[in-house]
C-alpha cells in the first residue's frame, strides 16, 4: 500500500486561540487505510468538535503527549509554524525527528519565523510550507491557501461590522434615509473578493483595489468601485496570476491613490499578498491620521507581517480613534468547516509527496519544488533567502 512503513504524525496545536487540527477523523482513515501508522495526540481535534474516540474508531491511535507524536513520527503534519512549546520547554521544530519531515503553514519568509526555520534546517529535517502552493491546475486540490483564504476574507467583514459603530447597509429610519457605510478591500485575490461579496451582501458601498488588472476586472464584475491603478502588466502579475512585488517606487504611487479615499472610508480590508514573500506595507501611519474616527482596518495580510503600518499581529486596539485589527489566524475562528477544508488539502499534497512509502522530493515536480523551505541542512525556499538578506532579487 501507498503509505506503508510511514509513521504520520499530528499534534495539538499550541498557537494562542488556534482551534484548527490537520487532519479530520475522514481523511485519517484514508491514511490507515492505505497503510500508515497515524498517530494524533489526545484533544488535538477538539477546538473543531473532532474527538479522541472518531479518531481511534478510523484506526489511528491517540497518544497522550506532543512529545511522543513527535518522538515516533517520521511525518509531521500541523496547520500552524512550529511554536515554542512551554509544557515542554523546547521549541517544536526542536521536537520534530532528525532527518524527518514536516508540512504545515510555516509562513517562513516572515521574520518571526526565521528561527524555527534555522532550526529545521540545522537539524537536517525536510520542510514544506503550504502557503507557497503554485497556483495550476495540478495544484487545485491542495491549495490550501485558497481555502483558508475564503475564510479569512469572509471573516474579516464580519469582524469589521462587527466593531464599527454604524449601520452596514443603508437603512430608512423615522430620523430619516441613513446612508450605508464604505468598505475599501485592497488585494482582490480569493480573500478580497469574499470580502467584497459578504460586503455587498451586508448591504455595504465597497471600492477596491488590485494591481492586478484581471482581478480588477473580477472586482468591477461584482458590482463594486475598482480604484483606478495601472501598473504594467509584467511588474504586476507573478506566476500563476498572483500579485508580484512591485518595485519600491510604485508601492509609493499606490499608497498615493489609496490615501485619497480613506478618508470616507467605514472599514479598510486589507488583504494583499506575495505568495511566500512578507506582505508589502501599503498603509503607512500618516494614511491612518487621516482616516474617520471609528473606522475600522482589519489586516488579513497580518500572518505574512500585514500591510499596514500600524496593525500589530494578534491584536485589536485603538489607534488614533481608529479600531485597527490584526488577529492572527482568522480561519481558526471557523474551526469546523476551515478544519474540513484544509485536512483534504494537506491529503492531496501529501498523496502527491508521498511515492512507494517515502517521502519523495521530486524537484522536477512544480509544486514540490516550490512549497520546499529545508532539506539536507540548507534553506532553499526564495522568498525565505531573500527576507533573510541571504540573496538579491
Amino acid at each position: 500500500m501507498k503509505f506503508s512503513g510511514l509513521t504520520i504524525g499530528v499534534p495539538k496545536e499550541i498557537l494562542a486561540r488556534e482551534k484548527r487540527v490537520a487532519v479530520t477523523p475522514d481523511v485519517a482513515k484514508k491514511f490507515v487505510d492505505n497503510g500508515a501508522k497515524f498517530l494524533i495526540e489526545s484533544h488535538a481535534g477538539e477546538g473543531a468538535f473532532f474527538f479522541d474516540e472518531d479518531y481511534a474508531a478510523v484506526g489511528a491511535e491517540v497518544v497522550s503527549s506532543a512529545q511522543e507524536v513527535y518522538s515516533r513520527a517520521n511525518l509531521i503534519l500541523k496547520v500552524k509554524e512550529p511554536q515554542f512549546n512551554n509544557d515542554l520547554g523546547k521549541h517544536e521544530a526542536e521536537l520534530v525527528k532528525e532527518g524527518g519531515t514536516i508540512v504545515a503553514f510555516l509562513h517562513p519568509a516572515h521574520d518571526v519565523n526565521h528561527k524555527s526555520i534555522k532550526i529545521l534546517a540545522e537539524r537536517g529535517i525536510t520542510s514544506f510550507t503550504l502557503d507557497s502552493i503554485p497556483r495550476i491546475s495540478k495544484a487545485q486540490s491542495m491549495d490550501a491557501l485558497t481555502s483558508m483564504s475564503t475564510i479569512a476574507g469572509y471573516k474579516s467583514v464580519i469582524f469589521g461590522a462587527n466593531r464599527i459603530k454604524k449601520f452596514i447597509p443603508m437603512m430608512p429610519t423615522s430620523a430619516g434615509m441613513i446612508p450605508p457605510s464604505e468598505v475599501i478591500v485592497v488585494g482582490v485575490g480569493v480573500a478580497g473578493l469574499q470580502a467584497i461579496a459578504t460586503a455587498k451582501r451586508l448591504g455595504a458601498k465597497v471600492k477596491a483595489l488590485d494591481i492586478r488588472p484581471e482581478a480588477a476586472a473580477q472586482a468591477k464584475s461584482l458590482g463594486v468601485e475598482v480604484i483606478p491603478f495601472d501598473v504594467p502588466q509584467e511588474l504586476a502579475i507573478g506566476k500563476g496570476g498572483y500579485a508580484k512585488r512591485l518595485p519600491k517606487e510604485w508601492y509609493v504611487k499606490e499608497r498615493e491613490i489609496l490615501a485619497k479615499h480613506l478618508s470616507t472610508c467605514d472599514i479598510l480590508i486589507l488583504s494583499a499578498l506575495i505568495p511566500g514573500e512578507v506582505a508589502p506595507t501599503l498603509v503607512t501611519k500618516e494614511m491612518v491620521d487621516t482616516m474617520k474616527k471609528g473606522s475600522v482596518i482589519v489586516d488579513i495580510a497580518i500572518d505574512q507581517g500585514g500591510n499596514c503600518e500600524v496593525t500589530h499581529e494578534g491584536e485589536e486596539y485603538d489607534y488614533n480613534s481608529v479600531w485597527t485589527i490584526g488577529i492572527l489566524n482568522i480561519p481558526a475562528t471557523l474551526s469546523i468547516d476551515s478544519t474540513r477544508m484544509f485536512s483534504s488539502n494537506i491529503w492531496y499534497f501529501v498523496d502527491n509527496l508521498v511515492k512507494d512509502a517515502k517521502i519523495n522530493v521530486d524537484m522536477d515536480d512544480q509544486i514540490i519544488r516550490e512549497t520546499l523551505v529545508t532539506r539536507g541542512g540548507s534553506i532553499v525556499h526564495h522568498g525565505t533567502l531573500l527576507s533573510m538578506g541571504l540573496i538579491n532579487e
